[in-house]
């Protein structure tokens, strides 16, 4: 069986693309790109492993149809589903696990915006594009980005900004079935204009985090509240963990596309492929 690397039209491609398809040529498999919105690939015959398929935003719905289809998927359509649409959550608030307080200000609502400095960012978006920090004097910039995004069409996700990004960064953990492989720490992403965070700005902002057992204990049991959600092991996840007042919480939860940032610690790519390995 064929493996396909599902990725986007363009330039995009991930750098985290070029190691898995070393790692898994290594593994003696045959493995290339695919995109995933290409009407002449086919899918049928193929192991899908989604990567940088970074422009499913603008076209969540056709997304997930294309998802839907394709027979197997890593990871799976359910998971797709669910950690596409940052209401998940509300979800996972549901669940008991902490999580940055979110509201979820749907197409045509009033925003009700928190106290002191906010965010506000598209409930399915991809990094931080169309995300930006609003300081408290600035709340009818903040209601103009609501506004803006109701206009598309998207709903909005407004958070109380976290200070402590500001000097810690945000902490992400990542697991490669099942198991954490590395700790990466990502500086404050809202702290400059949008138009600036360029690949490169967005990768001198991120280094390889010590291994901290409290904060992977954390994200196994995030990963274990959802569990009825990804249906067992997932092929990889992202924990993006920050220090709030009330302890660490869960900032997003990514399962379907997230950079897993193999260039700070090659013997992820190599668990990674070993493990796409083992599901065929």
């Amino acid at each position: 069986m064929r493996v396909l690397v599902a990725t986007c039209a363009g330039d995009r491609v991930d750098p985290d693309s070029p190691l898995l398809l070393e790692a898994l040529a290594a593994e003696g498999l045959e493995a290339r790109l695919a995109v995933w919105d290409d009407p002449d690939e086919t899918w049928e015959d193929a192991l899908v492993v989604i990567r940088s398929t970074w422009d499913y935003t603008a076209r969540p719905e056709a997304f997930r149809a294309w998802a839907a289809g394709v027979p197997r998927l890593l990871n799976p359509y359910p998971v797709v589903a669910y950690s596409s649409d940052k209401r998940y959550l509300l979800d996972l608030a549901r669940r008991g696990v902490p999580v940055v307080e979110s509201h979820v200000v749907e197409v045509g609502d009033a925003a009700s915006l928190p106290e002191g400095d906010l965010v506000v960012k598209p409930v399915v978006g991809a990094g931080s594009i169309d995300a930006a920090r609003y300081g408290a004097a600035e709340r009818q910039a903040a209601l103009a980005h609501v506004a803006r995004l109701h206009r598309a069409g998207r709903a909005a996700l407004v958070q109380p900004y976290v200070a402590s990004v500001d000097a810690e960064g945000e902490t992400a953990v990542v697991l490669v079935d099942g198991e954490v492989t590395h700790l990466m720490r990502k500086g404050a992403m809202l702290n400059t204009d949008e138009l600036d965070r360029t690949q490169l700005y967005r990768f001198e902002q991120m280094s390889l985090a010590a291994r901290d057992p409290a904060l992977e204990g954390l994200a196994r049991d995030v990963l274990a509240a959802v569990a009825d959600v990804t249906g067992g092991t997932l092929l990889y996840a992202r924990v993006d963990l920050v220090r709030t007042e009330a302890g660490w919480a869960v900032l997003e939860l990514e399962l379907v596309e997230p950079s897993l940032f193999l260039g700070f610690h090659p013997p992820a790519a190599r668990r990674l492929a070993a493990a796409v390995r083992a599901r065929l």
